[in-house]
């Protein structure tokens, strides 16, 4: 494992990241969109980049699901993931975002959401993904609706931070 120095792959996945984010946050019932994961240590190749999204009961996941897999696939271009975890304003945590483009029952064999359909592109493998409420309640790195920071977090990262709250900490 390489430490320290950042790679392209690191500087990829936080500019896309940071687009995605731009993204979400101008969507209605959007809550809360932080960061979690490998990106927020100073792994110089994290294997991905992932969020962790607060939504309102009542938001359209469609344009959500639309953004992550955009960022899902900008970060396949070069060779890493990306996965958007999403939660409810209570903090219980709902699933991913719909990996495909249609979404619904019986469109896809391969499709392991507890219930697929209910509501439209929520993913909702919760038996093969499950999240500690602890990181839920507390992620790493917050960038909207504020940027909040709870653990000490790498340059270009804060960088990345610095951009969405003009360098408050």
């Amino acid at each position: 494992m390489t430490h320290r120095t950042p790679t392209p792959v690191r500087a990829n996945l936080l500019r896309e990241g940071a687009a995605f984010v731009r993204a979400a946050a101008a969507l209605p019932g959007v809550v809360r969109v932080a960061v979690i994961g490998s990106v927020t240590t100073d792994l110089a190749v994290p294997k991905d980049i992932d969020f962790l999204v607060t939504v309102a009961d009542d938001a359209d996941l469609v344009p959500l699901a639309a953004a992550a897999r955009r960022l899902q696939g900008r970060a396949q271009s070069f060779g890493s993931g990306a996965d958007v975890f999403l939660t409810d304003p209570a903090g219980q945590y709902l699933g991913r975002t719909c990996p495909w483009r249609e979404c619904g029952p019986g469109r896809r064999l391969s499709c392991d959401a507890r219930h697929c359909g209910r509501r439209p592109y929520l993913h909702d493998d919760l038996d093969i993904v499950v999240l500690a409420p602890a990181l839920i309640a507390e992620p790493p790195l917050d960038l909207h609706p504020a940027v909040l920071r709870r653990t000490t977090i790498p340059a270009d990262l804060e960088a990345i931070a610095s951009g969405f709250d003009g360098g408050a900490q």
